[in-house]
């Protein structure tokens, strides 16, 4: 596992903690039994309680915070000590941007790409003792991976809720295994004298290369495959090919592109993204983006997460499917991960802390992955038909979960959008130039990523030559 310090089993911080109280209390016992009993309280009249008045903050689209909705409606039927009233932005920058101008929900969903800052800003209530004072076990019920996204400072800062690894999106009619495999392309396939449909779980490099090249058809129109020239897009390839992303899996300073090993990787790929034949050209990219040309049928292939499959469902005669990233030497990609935080300025921690443990309960998670969007942190939902829906594209649902396990998660950075705007150029130079100097083009990127991760350290911009030699031929 990359990106995170392993701190310690969480359920084992709150064993230690729960141990420490429990000593407090046993010496406060032995100081009582030497004293005089203090006198009993005066009685009062009793008074109903007014139930607490909390927040709920997600984003979504509409379907999605229907589901939400229709969640907080069943807690709030059941609740006595408070009432949560639901509140949604479109996008998940739009809440960013509330977030900013101190909109803060008392308790609220955040992408991973969040939490530096939420915690750094003191905007959050560490969970794990919150969740163990009530009896929460999800040691059994989380993927490793999810609880290690949302763990800093040895503890565990939000729940995690959704986790959805990027996978490849392709067109079933422009892509079919079974008629590559009669053509003696390269293919997945069953393998022979298993019942299980395996042809789904892994491909190479080599298969997903023959696939964009089958799927490319000139006379109808279609390119192959479009993979977006940014450091998420690129960032599976790199791990697959045994690269690294960034210099430290903890506290990066720079990227690590320049690496050997992240530029074999890159080569490798780079065959495949930079050959103009299979992919999307740049005058075609100027008339519609690429997830318009995957829709009309004129793109085999596209990367992205289960939040894109709601959309595809609603394009008529579209018929599409779900594989794993492919591997290049080892599977790995990265996700798209939520979670849940309690905001420290809750009015009621505790009850804010019981609607957390009502929201990543079992029922209420199925209702909101039945929308479609969400691919939930939750592994007993995660394998149920609340979130496969059999009956409805993708086929394959099972490739999200299964590819959780193959997830590398990146250090937290402060400002990953701003990580990206930095080496925006030269990572769309770097895969539309016919024969690139790889060296000195990733060279350039590394140190242009200083001015985000080590802006002390880094030049005040990149040399003249570099860029030059970098560009070589463009197209």
């Amino acid at each position: 596992m990359r990106g995170l310090r392993g701190p310690r089993r969480p359920r084992a911080a709150a064993v230690a903690l729960a141990g420490v109280l429990a000593l407090g209390l046993g010496v406060a016992g032995c100081d009582a039994d030497q004293q005089e009993p203090l006198p009993a309280p005066p009685t009062q009249p009793s008074t109903p309680a007014q139930p607490t008045d909390l927040t709920f903050g997600v984003w979504g689209a509409e379907a999605e915070v229907a589901a939400y909705q229709a969640m907080v409606d069943d807690y709030n039927t059941d609740s006595v000590a408070s009432e949560i009233t639901l509140q949604s932005w479109p996008t998940h920058d739009a809440f960013l941007v509330a977030m900013r101008e101190g909109d803060l929900p008392d308790v609220y969903l955040i992408s991973r790409s969040d939490l530096a800052a939420v915690q750094a800003a003191g905007l959050n209530q560490p969970v794990l003792e919150l969740l163990d004072e009530r009896g929460v076990d999800y040691t059994d019920d989380y993927a490793r991976e999810a609880l290690l996204a949302f763990s800093a400072d040895n503890e565990l800062q939000c729940m995690p809720y959704g986790i959805s690894p990027m996978v490849i999106y392709y067109n079933t009619e422009l892509i079919n295994f079974e008629r590559m495999l009669v053509r003696g392309l390269p293919a997945p396939e069953d393998q022979p004298d298993t019942p299980e449909d395996e042809s789904h779980d892994s491909w190479t490099f080599e298969q997903f290369t023959a696939a964009a090249e089958f799927a490319t058809r000139p006379r109808r129109g279609s390119a192959g495959v479009y993979i977006e020239p940014t450091l998420r897009g690129l960032a599976p390839f790199v791990y697959s090919g045994g690269g690294d992303l960034f210099d430290d899996d903890d506290a990066p300073t720079s990227l690590a592109l320049s690496e050997d090993s992240s530029q074999e990787a890159l080569s490798r790929t780079l065959e495949l993204l930079r050959n103009a034949s299979v992919t999307l050209s740049d005058e075609r990219l100027a008339k519609a983006s690429p997830m318009e040309w995957f829709e009309r049928g004129k793109l085999g292939m596209i990367a992205g997460f289960r939040s894109l499959t709601p959309e595809l469902r609603e394009v008529e005669g579209l018929s599409f499917d779900v594989m794993p990233m492919p591997a290049l030497d080892r599977a790995a990609t990265i996700g798209d991960i939520t979670g849940l935080c309690v905001s420290s300025k809750a009015p009621s921690i505790a009850q804010a802390a019981d609607f957390l443990v009502h929201a990543i309960s079992a029922e209420p998670v199925a209702r909101v992955a039945r929308a479609g969007y969400l691919a939930p942190a939750s592994l007993p939902v995660a394998v149920s038909e609340d979130f496969l829906q059999p009956a409805l594209q993708p086929a394959h649902a099972g490739v999200f979960s299964a590819s959780i396990r193959d997830m590398v998660v990146p250090p937290l950075l402060d400002d990953y959008t701003a990580l990206e705007a930095a080496v925006a150029d030269s990572l769309r130079l770097m895969l539309s130039v016919t024969v690139p100097d790889l060296e000195a083009i990733t060279t350039q990127i590394d140190e242009q990523s200083r001015t985000v991760l080590d802006p002390e350290l880094a030049s005040p911009s990149p040399s003249e030559g570099a860029s030059e030699t970098a560009s070589g031929d463009a197209e």
